[in-house]
C-alpha cells in the first residue's frame, strides 16, 4: 500500500494560499480601531435595513418625548391675560393638545373647552407635504422630504390680536426604497409624531418672541 504524503499537497492548496496572501493584512481586521464606516455605507445600511431605521427613530422620538419640548422659561404672557384656550379647526388635533400641554407647563392658565370669552390661541391650518428629492437608477423616487406646515393666531379675551397670524413652517427627510412599502409607512409616522412635537415647541418659541419683541420695542424672534 503506498503511504499518501500529507505535508506536500496541502502546501499547494487554493485556500491556504488566499490565506497566506491575507496573513500580512489580518492584523487591521483584529484593530476594529482602525475601521472607519463612511457616510455612503452608513446610508445604503440603513436603506437595506428598514427596521434599523424605524428602531432608530423610535429612539429619537423616545428621547424628544421624554424631553418634552418644554421651554426653558416661562412664557412672558400678559398678567392680565387670563385663561387661555387652544383651539383647531382640525378635530382632535394632536397638535393643539400639544400646545395647550405646553402653554400650561409654561405658566399659562387653561380655559375650559366650552369657554367663551377668553384668550383664544387659535390653529387656523395644518398642512402636510411629500416632496421627492432623490431617485433611483430606474428613475423612482427613493428619498423624500416630509414638509408640515401650521397657521396659528393668538387673541386677547377682547378679540384683538396678542400675536398676529403666524405661518411656522417644518421639514424632515427620510429614506423610501420603492420595495419596502410597509416600512416607509412606518417611518413616515414616526417622523410625523416628531415633528408635531416640534410644532408645537415653536410655535410656544413664536408666541414668546412676539410678545417679548413686542414689549421691548424689538423684532420678533423666528
Amino acid at each position: 500500500m503506498t503511504k499518501r504524503q500529507v505535508g506536500a499537497p496541502l502546501a499547494h492548496s487554493p485556500s491556504i494560499r488566499l490565506v497566506a496572501r491575507l496573513a500580512p493584512h489580518l492584523h487591521l481586521l483584529a484593530d476594529s480601531s482602525r475601521l472607519v464606516q463612511t457616510p455612503p455605507m452608513i446610508r445604503n445600511h440603513m436603506i437595506r435595513n428598514p427596521l434599523l431605521r424605524i428602531f432608530s427613530l423610535a429612539l429619537l422620538l423616545l428621547a424628544l418625548t421624554s424631553c418634552g419640548f418644554h421651554l426653558r422659561n416661562r412664557i412672558a404672557l400678559p398678567a392680565n391675560l387670563g385663561p387661555v384656550l387652544v383651539s383647531s379647526t382640525t378635530p382632535y388635533s394632536p397638535l393643539a393638545q400639544s400646545v395647550a400641554d405646553g402653554l400650561r407647563n409654561a405658566g399659562a392658565v387653561a380655559a375650559a373647552e366650552d369657554a367663551t370669552g377668553v384668550a383664544t390661541l387659535q390653529i387656523l391650518s395644518e398642512r402636510w407635504g411629500d416632496l421627492p428629492i432623490s431617485i433611483d437608477e430606474f428613475g423612482r423616487a427613493q428619498e423624500f422630504s416630509l414638509r408640515y406646515a401650521a397657521v396659528f393666531v393668538f387673541r386677547r379675551a377682547d378679540g384683538s390680536e396678542l400675536v398676529p397670524q403666524q405661518v411656522v413652517e417644518l421639514s424632515r427627510d427620510y429614506v423610501s426604497p420603492p420595495e419596502d412599502a410597509t416600512g416607509t409607512t412606518t417611518e413616515r409616522e414616526i417622523l410625523a409624531d416628531e415633528l408635531r412635537r416640534e410644532m408645537a415647541a415653536a410655535i410656544l418659541r413664536r408666541v414668546d418672541g412676539v410678545i417679548q419683541g413686542g414689549a421691548t420695542g424689538q423684532a420678533p424672534a423666528p
